[in-house]
């Protein structure tokens, strides 16, 4: 047989095989089911308390208690240094885990445009470190006005806050979706994507949240959905952000929230993102008052019946 025959045939065979392909992903046929992937943030080890969980002590918990995968809460980490986020993808790989998310925090509410400046170029370098981690989504956040300087009283008044003497909410959502714009070049050439999460500030509501991610209209910019971050109307909220949902975070509550908590239905939660075909990452973040090395386990059960 001749060389080009030979080179014929070859490519003749690759042809018939290419179109069986395409038929088959052109077939109307249902999507396979599969439980959802089960992963913990670093922060339900720590919560802010006094002494810091090491991101490397978490990731080990993380395996024995039999999770997927973990995210990791930025301000967690003790440095930034290429051989300390080389050593948790390591650490991660050796377990089995995947890091499947990226937690920071940053603030575009702000008249002062320098500070505004100064959160997008901080944001970008999250963005960058979530890359070297090999880490596909990172959460994001909208900022808030500030007028509120304790905590406590923010979440004793559900989130709400007074705005800063002569600004309007328009003007805000102005500020946040330009600085979330001024990110997503760096998103997209690290292959980040973002998800605003529905967190205090202007994102507290789905409405707010929908507004900054329906007028940038990016696939660089998704929804953090936050099972615990809704304080009325839980349900038709969650229904409005879950179709662009690039990443769960299951709040849990064992043994009473700091500020608050909430009896949440995961069921209902696992239907909802069921019927818009979510098919990525649940991230726990445990957020009650008993001790984690109990609650979390705990916590990981009732995510694995829910999301089955």
């Amino acid at each position: 047989m001749s060389s080009s025959s030979s080179t014929r045939r070859t490519f003749l065979a690759a042809a018939v095989a290419a179109r069986g392909v395409a038929s088959c992903l052109a077939a109307d046929e249902p999507v396979v089911n599969r439980p959802l992937k089960i992963g913990v943030s670093t922060y339900s080890f720590w919560q802010f308390r006094d002494q810091r969980a090491a991101i490397e002590d978490c990731i080990d918990t993380a395996a024995r208690m039999g999770f997927d995968g973990v995210e990791i809460l930025e301000k967690q980490m003790r440095d930034q240094s290429p051989g300390y986020l080389q050593s948790l993808k390591r650490r991660a790989f050796s377990h089995g885990l995947e890091l499947c998310g990226l937690s920071t925090h940053q603030g575009f509410v702000s008249p002062d445009a320098a500070v505004r400046c100064e959160n997008v170029l901080m944001t970008c370098r999250s963005i960058r470190l979530a890359a070297l981690l090999g880490i596909p989504t990172m959460r994001v956040n909208t900022g808030r006005w500030g007028t509120t300087r304790s905590f406590d009283d923010l979440m004793a008044n559900k989130g709400i806050e007074p705005r800063l003497p002569g600004h309007t909410d328009d003007e805000a959502f102005g500020w946040v979706i330009a600085a979330l714009e001024a990110c997503l070049p760096t998103a997209e050439e690290c292959g980040v994507v973002l998800g605003l999460e529905n967190h205090w500030g202007l994102g507290r509501t789905a409405e707010g949240v929908m507004r900054v991610v329906d007028a940038i209209d990016s696939p660089w910019l998704q929804v953090t959905l936050d099972t615990g971050n809704f304080l009325d109307d839980i349900y038709p909220q969650l229904e409005r952000i879950a179709p662009k949902a690039c990443l769960v975070q299951a709040k849990t509550y064992f043994g009473g929230g700091k500020w608050y908590s909430l009896e949440i239905d995961y069921d209902r939660v696992g239907a909802i993102l069921r019927k818009t075909g979510y098919r990525g990452w649940v991230s726990l973040e445990f957020e009650g008052q008993e001790d984690p090395a109990t609650a979390v386990p705990r916590s990981l059960d009732l995510l694995r019946k829910a999301f089955a």
